[in-house]
């Protein structure tokens, strides 16, 4: 959030959810809870690139790509223990109440 923009992520996979293949998702999501703006912008913006997401499939950690000024142990714990229900609840809500398709991708709006 700031003074201009509100951002917030929904996850709608297409595949069955597994740790191994929501290691952006995961990331995306504890960034949010645990980061502010200003360190939440320049990491998304690392987390958001194809190779990125390339090396975490590979196995990389995702701590590799924390940027400056990040508050890496409050990351890494949360990263670690947030699960995949929260992934699965975005899921549900994602294709029941707005009616997307699995993997659909959609931008709501809701402006002041």
């Amino acid at each position: 959030t700031s003074s201009h923009t509100r951002v917030g992520i929904l996850n709608n996979p297409s595949s069955k959810i597994k740790e191994s293949n929501t290691a952006v998702a995961r990331g995306i999501l504890t960034a949010f809870l645990t980061q502010n703006n200003s360190n939440l912008k320049s990491f998304l913006s690392k987390l958001s690139k194809e190779e990125t997401a390339k090396s975490l499939a590979a196995g990389t950690k995702i701590t590799k790509f924390l940027t400056p000024g990040m508050d890496g142990n409050t990351f890494e714990k949360k990263y670690n223990t947030l699960g995949l229900d929260l992934i699965k609840t975005h899921q549900m809500f994602c294709q029941e109440v707005l009616k997307l398709l699995p993997g659909q991708m959609a931008v709501i709006s809701n402006g002041r």
